[in-house]
């Protein structure tokens, strides 16, 4: 805040219960909208206290306001929460239509867009059948997409789940690791495993895998197939070369939807193209297919992460 900049000074009177819930553990969801709004937030009893930059204290007041009204909705609240709320007011973004829009629920696990951008996101997979998500780490381009396939395959719209990347190295060193070939793959299948697991109860996911609904597998598996009444979700796309990515595309099947995420700044080919950068020029403007770039305004992971991929672009841009 420049020394020009008027600070506003703005008191709130709670209600008992979203007292409570605001200070939570050591207030760490005051100091979430302190950290992105980049104001002082002080909580006295059931006064609350604004301190900032005008706009910023009003998208705070914004979120305050939101919170009462989940409170009030007997919705829990959490740190999590209350900091997506904050990143769509420091953005400008539509913190109601943000926070009501749930993805994924399950027990206490609410999933929902947390930035105007990942909210164009799932608003785009909702509405086409293929749906590029591209943009840097940490915002959300898969997880969001394994918690609307997860919706999906709850709400019996589609018969099964396909996760599935490319193993970059599987040409040179997969066969050499111990194991048989789930224990090859399990590294580069991983992260996907994880986000399952953050959604579904683990003897739930294990079912689902026994009966063929979920299916991981490298994206060699897929060649040959026709993957009907599916819904597919294309992870790390950027490592894809050209014919792998036209090969994985035309699989698509009827009643099924394909979701491809990738982030071009991390892609590990080598020489080679990728088919990720390819099929974003050689696709645009195919009616029912969607792509969606994400920022670093989108990055919903710790605040350090914009500051990561700020600088990594900086230094790429200027050659060093």
């Amino acid at each position: 805040m420049s020394a020009t900049d008027a600070v506003e000074r703005r008191v709130i009177e709670l209600d008992d219960a979203v007292a409570v819930e605001l200070a939570g553990i050591e207030d760490r969801a005051l100091l979430a909208i302190e950290e992105r709004l980049g104001i002082e937030v002080h909580l006295r009893g059931n006064e609350l206290t604004l301190a900032g930059e005008g706009r910023a204290v009003g998208a705070a007041a914004e979120v305050i306001r939101e919170v009462a009204g989940w409170v009030a909705g007997g919705r829990s609240v959490t740190v999590a929460a209350v900091d997506a709320l904050a990143v769509a007011a420091s953005a400008d973004g539509p913190v109601a239509q943000l926070s009501g829009d749930v993805v994924w629920r399950n027990g206490q696990t609410v999933i929902a867009p947390r930035t105007a951008g990942q909210k164009r996101y799932v608003d785009a997979i909702r509405s086409n059948t293929i749906t590029f998500g591209i943009g840097p780490a940490g915002t959300g381009k898969t997880y969001l997409a394994v918690a609307l396939a997860a919706a999906a395959l709850t709400r019996r719209e589609v018969g099964r789940l396909i996760l599935t990347r490319p193993a970059v190295e599987a040409g040179e060193r997969l066969g050499f690791l111990p194991g048989d070939l789930a224990a090859k793959v399990d590294p580069y299948l991983r992260p996907l495993f994880d986000a399952l697991y953050d959604m579904l109860e683990a003897e739930r996911v294990e079912t689902l895998f026994e009966r063929g609904s979920i299916e991981v597998a490298p994206l060699a598996f897929m060649r040959g197939r026709t993957l009907n009444d599916s819904f597919i979700l294309v992870d790390e796309a950027q490592n894809t070369t050209e014919e792998q990515m036209k090969m994985v595309l035309t699989r698509l099947g009827n009643r099924s939807r394909m979701v491809v995420t990738g982030d071009v700044t991390q892609i590990d080919l080598g020489d080679r193209p990728s088919g990720l950068i390819a099929a974003r020029s050689i696709l645009t403007g195919i009616d029912d297919l969607a792509i969606c770039e994400l920022t670093r305004s989108d990055v919903v992971r710790h605040r350090l992460v914009q500051s990561i991929v700020d600088a990594y672009a900086a230094s790429e841009g200027s050659g060093s």
